[in-house]
């Protein structure tokens, strides 16, 4: 029986030309869904949070405020989501990267999944054994570590929330100083890993670090709370054009 062009082009092969496969309609279609169910859901909490306003005495004003405020706080991580993944373009193509990374993933965690997968093939994301049949493999150990990663969060939040309640009936400062701690611990692991490679991962790092510090500084001295969400953004541009000056120097 004849296939469909766009199933014959989904057949892996040995083919180094991943965008063939990688930029497939059939991907298209499935990142769509992706998208619609992201709009359905936001569509019903906005909804909801509609209705709750004003059992905690909310304005329609202030309702228009909050979202507002929370659209443009979510700029700055927004736009370090989007340097990852323009860079990420051309090793997994875009409907990877939008499903993946772009919307519901983490790039750390996505990349890493990738790389393992790519290596029990023996090949290497990116080179001369990166084919067809391995970005196969790779995307799928992104894609079924990401529903995994899904359902277990769909699972424990509610356990979770009990021992969160629990918790902060016994001592409510606790909460507040273990997530925070949590976070920096994770982010703080991930950055001193890069930093043995070379000196110039030691060098983006640093200056990352120092543009970042001096954003919150900033945002805490001149009360522009605006500063602590782009800082992010702002530290990856200015880390990455360090390390290409001193790719360069």
């Amino acid at each position: 029986m004849h296939q469909p062009q766009a199933l014959q082009s989904l057949v892996p092969t040995d083919s180094t030309d991943i965008m063939v496969i990688a930029n497939n309609p059939v991907l298209w279609i499935c990142v769509a869904g992706v998208f619609g169910v992201i709009i359905l859901q936001s569509v019903i909490f906005m909804k909801a949070a509609r209705r709750a306003a004003p059992s905690v005495e909310m304005s329609p004003q202030d309702i228009k405020t909050s979202f507002r405020s929370g659209a443009v706080s979510a700029i700055g991580p927004s736009l370090a989501v989007s340097l990852v993944a323009i860079a990420l373009l051309g090793l997994f193509g875009a409907p990877a990267v939008l499903s993946r990374i772009g919307l519901i993933g983490s790039a750390a965690y996505d990349v890493s999944a990738a790389g393992i997968a790519a290596g029990s093939m023996g090949a290497k994301l990116g080179d001369a054994s990166y084919t067809q049949s391995v970005f196969t493999v790779a995307f799928f150990a992104m894609s079924i570590g990401g529903a995994m990663w899904m359902l277990a969060t769909l699972i424990l939040t509610p356990l979770l929330r009990k021992g969160d309640a629990k918790i902060r009936s016994v001592n409510p400062a606790a909460m507040a100083i273990v997530p925070a701690a949590a976070l920096i611990g994770a982010f703080s692991c991930l950055g001193f890993t890069e930093l043995p490679k070379s000196g110039v991962h030691v060098v983006s790092f640093l200056i990352s670090a120092a543009v970042m510090g001096l954003c919150l500084l900033l945002a805490r001295k001149l009360g522009k709370s605006w500063l602590r969400e782009w800082g992010l953004g702002f530290s990856i541009v200015i880390g990455l054009g360090a390390a290409y000056l001193a790719v360069g120097a």
